[in-house]
Parts: C-alpha cells; structure tokens; sequence
C-alpha cells in the first residue's frame, strides 16, 4: 500500500481535476460518503437516534464534514455542524457544500470565541458522536486560538470520535505532533494512506484506520514516483512462495553467521536458528574457537566453524583467511550478533567488507566496529564489493550518525532515508514502527509487532531472518522488508497465545513456522 505526503496527495488529487475532468466537488462527496459508510458501521446501520456532533474548518476538510452532515442528516441523525470561521471565509467546493447545507436549514454554529467554547462544552455531554474535519493534510506546526481550545475539548470529554483524513494537529508528512491533537478512535483517510498517521507519535493519536477509496484513477494510485511504502500481508505474500517438490538444500541458501564472544554465544545461537527457521538451506555460524563446543552442544541442524581467537577469546585479523574460505560456500552473511567490539575486531572487520563478494547484514556489535574503523565511510564503500544492510536499533543509529537517540526517534523517517541515501546502504532502523530505506529512494513501513519483542535477542533473530531471504534470493530491499514483517507477525502471534511480559526471542522462532505456512501456503 503507498504512502503519501500531503503534497503528493494534492498533486494526485489536482492531476484527477485536470487530466481526468473528475470535478473536486465529486471527490470530496465520495470522501464524505465514506465517512458515512463508516459511521453507520460503527453504529450498525442503527442511526435514526444519533446524536452527532461535526466540526469543520473553512478548507476542503471542512467540506468532507460538510458532506458527511448531509448525508446523515438525510438518514435522520441529529446533527449539529460547528464552523471554525465565520461562513463568508468558506471556498470553492467547501462553499457549495455549505450553501446545500443552509438551504437544507441544516443547524450551523460559528465558534468565534470562549462562550461558544461552552455551549459546546454543553453539547459534547450528549453526543453519541464527534466528527473532526477541522485541519486534514493542511496543517503545519500548532493548532492556536479557538481551534487549540476546541481540540483540547474534545479530547477532554471522551466521546467516540472520527477523523477526516488525519487527526487535526497531526502533521500529514511526519507523525509529529507540537501542540494540541485529536485522539481519534478512528481516522478514515483519502485516497491513500498518509504517512504521518502510521509512523510515530502520529499513529498513537490515529485509532483504528482505514483507507477510503473516492474514486481517484487507480494510475495515479499506483504512480511508481511514490516511493513509499506500507509493508501489508498481501504484498509479503507476493513475494514469498510455495516450494516446489523437485528442490534441495541448495536450492535455499547458505547462510553465514560470524559473531560471537564470551557471555554473548546466545547472540549468534539466535541468529543462526531464526536463520533456519525463516527458511535457508544451509545456516553456518563461525564463533570463536572456545565458543565452538557451546555451540555445538546447543545446535543440531546448524553447522558450525571454529576460528581463530585472541587471548580474550574474541575474533580477530588472524580469521580473516578461515572466514573467507566458509563464505565462498555462502550466499550471504550475517556479521556482528555478540561479537563484542575490541581492536582485533576492528582490523579484522576493514580489511573482511572489501574482500566479501556477498551481500552482508551489519548487525549489533558488527555496527559497532564499523562505527569505529570507518572514518571517510564514502572512501571506504568504493572498495565493497556487495550490498548491505544495516539492522540498526535508535542508539546504534545514533552513534552512526552522531546524534543521540532522541535525536534519532524525533525524526526516525528522515534520519533513516538520509542516512540509506547517503551511503548506499538498505537501512533497517528498528522499534516502534520499523523503517526500512533503500540507498534508491524508497522506504517501507512496517506496522506490526509489539512491545513484548523489546527484549534481548530479538534483534539477533531479524537479522537471521533477513539472511535466509537473501539466501533464498530475495533482492535487498524485499529482504529486508519482507523479514522485518514475518519478525513483527510472529512477535505478534507469540503475545497473542503467551502475552507481551513474558515473550522471549525464542518464542519469536517458535512462532515463525505458523506465520510461514500462513503466507505461502494460505492456512
């Protein structure tokens, strides 16, 4: 599903004006209708005794309201239409929607000030429903005077309330939220999907949403200069498929796990079994040699190899040979799960990127060190040979791009796109809402997922995951993408039977399988 900017929406809309002959007017009747729809399914078609109470401002999202009151007015609701402006400042489309409304004696109250504000006040105690069409995809900054007054009201009385398009005091383009801003119990929004109200805070405030269909051109819909992208079931499942008979181990990969230190086995016991888990052949994890008999104790399926260590038991220059002669065997490698970060490692890390002629997933401490070592990072990616992915969580970005990591979560999407363009990677900026930004310009959004997978070795097991679709020859940004999503679903299926205190990495894999026949196979 794409994912707009308000401008992006604009210039849809304005092409369907001129290009197609669809008139405004109609655009916004269906956007209203929709709303309708909506509404009457949430009240099931019950509606003839409804109280509901809608808000317009004077642009084209005050018109959606506008329409909506029609519509329910005509279908016997009560209803009362709240203009933040006086009539005279209404437009265009907007404008003819009033002049029906009038015409219909429809009941229209200007709020102009605190005394209006109470009436209102009064009103809300009543209302089975409170529809915002105040701001839409228009909003810049704070909502101030009268319409901030009127926002912290309406939240204040708790009423079930809708909005048109985006919660009013949500910026459309990034989710922020500087003042004042409906809490929505639902938002239906137009045409396509905004990106704001998906990302954070801005889907904290959105409530349930759905995106309505107004009858633009599915062309434009489809554009391909949209370079955004909201991760669904349908389109993972498009990119996975069901295996045929006439296979092999082969046929799915061999995935290379390098990490590993004292204390941190699990790291790579994780990566390498959500490797297997997600699907590759062949899963291979190359540990430190003390570390070899844990692991191999602890797995059966995946291979192992045993590498040369320093005195502190952790990998460095004189691996690299051993590394390089397992990953001509591999199809891609996942380096950094407990791989600690020392001097050796460092050395070890610069001179292995440049000689490795398959993809590569930098993951925790493989960050790390690359943080580290690499000073002029464009000077250095002349010399990679393959492609990359970064599996970075809000400190590790932060340390990548010398900011903190409030910093980095204030401004997640234009962080994470900057960076990927920036230095030719594909970003997999993880948490709430996961960024995945491709080095060409186009960014998937992740939704699913759940605050039980904020616990140790969650991150281990996504980048295992990723591995085995590289090694299944998925592209890099399908990838990255697609294993972001089966991390957050089998998370999501794991809280669903066990709940979110008490998840643990190992019920991610565990929950892997029943995710995986779901998609390819429909069950």
């Amino acid at each position: 599903m794409k994912l707009v900017t308000s401008t992006e929406m604009i210039n849809i809309d304005s092409t369907a004006i001129s290009k197609y002959a669809i008139p405004g007017i109609v655009l916004m009747e269906n956007a209203g209708l929709a709303v309708v729809k909506k509404i009457a399914q949430i009240f099931g078609h019950d509606l003839g005794r409804k109280r509901i109470m809608i808000f317009c401002g004077k642009g084209n999202n005050g018109g959606d309201g506008m329409v909506i009151a029609r519509h329910l007015i005509n279908k016997g609701v009560e209803v009362k239409v709240y203009l933040l402006c006086s009539p005279a400042e209404i437009k265009g489309d907007a404008a003819a929607n009033l002049t029906i409304l009038q015409s219909m004696g429809a009941k229209i109250y200007p709020i102009i000030n605190d005394k209006d504000l109470h009436r209102v006040e009064i009103s809300m105690m009543y209302a089975d429903l409170i529809v915002d069409a105040i701001f839409g995809t228009g909003l810049k900054g704070e909502p101030r005077g009268i319409a901030a007054k009127l926002i912290k009201l309406i939240n204040e009385s708790r009423r079930l309330t809708l909005s048109a398009d985006v919660p009013s005091g949500l910026e459309a383009d990034t989710g922020k939220v500087h003042g004042e801003c409906i809490n929505a119990n639902h938002t239906i929004t137009f045409g396509l999907a905004k990106i704001g109200i998906f990302i954070e805070p801005g889907c904290r405030y959105s409530g349930e949403i759905e995106v309505a269909d107004i009858s633009l051109p599915r062309q434009l819909l489809n554009s391909h200069t949209l370079n955004r992208e909201l991760i669904t079931k349908e389109w993972v499942k498009s990119k996975l498929s069901k295996r045929d008979h006439n296979t092999h181990k082969g046929t799915y990969g061999h995935v290379l796990v390098l990490g590993g230190s004292p204390g941190m086995t699990g790291a790579v016991y994780l990566a390498a079994t959500g490797a297997l888990r997600a699907g590759a052949g062949l899963v291979t994890a190359a540990v430190p040699r003390s570390l070899n008999p844990i692991l191999e104790q602890k797995l059966t399926e995946v291979m192992t190899r045993p590498l040369p260590e320093s005195e502190k038991g952790l990998l460095g220059r004189d691996s690299l040979e051993p590394i390089l002669d397992v990953a001509e065997k591999a199809d891609t490698i996942v380096i950094g799960p407990g791989m600690g970060v020392s001097a050796e490692g460092e050395t070890l890390l610069k001179e292995l990127l440049p000689q490795l002629k398959i993809p590569v997933i930098l993951d925790a401490d493989g960050l790390n060190l690359f943080n580290k070592i690499i000073r002029d990072k464009k000077e250095f990616f002349k010399q990679v040979q393959t492609g990359m992915i970064f599996t970075p969580h809000p400190g590790e970005m932060a340390r990548l791009c010398k900011l903190d990591s409030q910093e980095v979560q204030k401004d997640r999407l234009s962080i994470a796109e900057g960076y990927a363009k920036e230095w030719g990677v594909t970003l997999v900026l993880k948490g709430s809402k996961t960024i995945i930004a491709s080095p060409r310009g186009r960014t998937y959004l992740n939704i699913n997922g759940n605050p039980g997978m904020a616990t140790g070795g969650s991150g281990d097991v996504l980048a295992g995951i990723i591995g085995a679709l590289l090694a299944q020859k998925l592209d890099i940004e399908a990838a990255a993408s697609v294993g972001v999503f089966l991390h957050g679903y089998a998370g999501d299926r794991a809280a669903e039977q066990l709940g979110e205190y008490s998840l643990t990495a190992m019920d991610i894999i565990d929950y892997l399988p029943c995710v995986l026949r779901e998609l390819t196979e429909g069950e």
